[in-house]
């Protein structure tokens, strides 16, 4: 196939891409480097089947060139992560809903199929878990700022089926939680990323709330193999799937999993939401996926626990600090 990634520099987006080619396919990923980054993609760009663009999906016509391309879109551009949500809310919403009108527009003419990225957030305060495609989203109230993203995805997913049911638009949508791996950065809120940073850099190891609030990690290679078979599976048009792990972990326990398998000194600190996120911010006590549908259509499984997910994220960022301390050193002139 010719698939095209839309956020391909990304750190989801990257691992796609390389599975993408491993497989056969021809890939070009579009991404106008916000939060992707050429260092993921660097050793892509030898492959012959392999296309890279530096621009934004918002470029009409740069998009109706491209997914004219590709036989599958794989759609993973949006502004993500809670740091960059709570500071620019507006940017999050405009950026995700526009360009998720562009590319369903663009593939209606000659239904190319569009595998959407959703996210667990879309739940919002949903008190049923472990969560089911099928459940009701409540969102909360919209002076706060954090459920913007959840709503702009939802909205994604809502145009999605309209084009599905209207235009015949073979669209997947996939809710994914909490994917983790090597080329996640910290800078916006990623919390396994962060805490990893923080124990090998000796810094206290930041918890936000009281900790108890519980999330399901699940390891980029099992994400990316769910898109792929999703993509290609004719039954999974027209649905949701969740995505994810369903080995549900305290925050705290995660903190001091991460500060016995680095052997790190740091202290784990709690900081209260207020002070990370400013006033009035809410967050889902409960995020863990029901894997039934996506179990019994493609026969997904996640093939990584959180240990060994947290022993190969320590792996690489110990090579990335390593490197990091390197080019800090100074350079002896002959």
């Amino acid at each position: 196939m010719r698939c095209l990634i839309t956020g391909g520099a990304g750190f989801i987006g990257s691992h796609l891409a390389e599975a993408l080619l491993r497989a056969g396919h021809a890939v070009t990923v579009v991404d106008d480097l916000s939060t992707g980054s050429l260092e993921n993609i660097e050793p892509l760009r030898s492959e012959v089947r392999f296309r890279c663009v530096i621009d934004t999906v918002l470029n009409h016509r740069l998009m109706a060139e491209l997914v004219n391309w590709a036989d599958v879109v794989f759609h993973l551009a949006a502004v993500v992560g809670v740091k960059l949500v709570v500071e620019d809310p507006a940017r999050a919403i405009e950026t995700n809903v526009r360009a998720m009108e562009i590319v369903l527009e663009l593939a209606a003419p000659k239904r190319k199929k569009v595998v959407f990225t959703s996210t667990s957030e879309v739940y919002g305060k949903t008190s049923r878990v472990p969560f089911r495609e099928d459940d009701d989203l409540v969102l909360g109230a919209p002076w706060r700022s954090r459920w913007g993203y959840a709503c702009s995805k939802a909205l994604g997913e809502f145009l999605a089926l309209a084009y599905w049911r209207k235009y015949g638009v073979p669209v997947v949508i996939a809710r994914l939680f909490n994917t983790v791996g090597p080329r996640q950065t910290d800078r916006y809120g990623m919390v396994i990323p962060t805490f990893v940073r923080q124990a090998l850099r000796g810094e206290p190891i930041t918890v936000y709330g009281d900790g108890q609030q519980t999330r399901s990690f699940c390891w980029v290679g099992d994400t990316v193999r769910a898109l792929m078979a999703l993509a290609e599976h004719p039954d999974a048009v027209g649905q949701i799937f969740n995505v994810g792990s369903d080995e549900e972990v305290r925050i705290v326990d995660v903190a001091h999993q991460v500060k016995a398998l680095s052997g790190s000194a740091s202290p784990i600190v709690f900081i209260p939401y207020n002070r990370a996120y400013g006033d009035g911010f809410e967050d889902m006590r409960r995020r863990v996926p029901d894997l039934t549908k996506i179990r019994t259509l493609i026969g997904y499984r996640p093939t990584v626990r959180l240990e060994e997910i947290l022993r190969r994220v320590l792996r690489h960022y110990r090579r990335f600090e390593a490197d990091r301390r390197l080019a800090l050193q100074p350079q002896c002139l002959p």
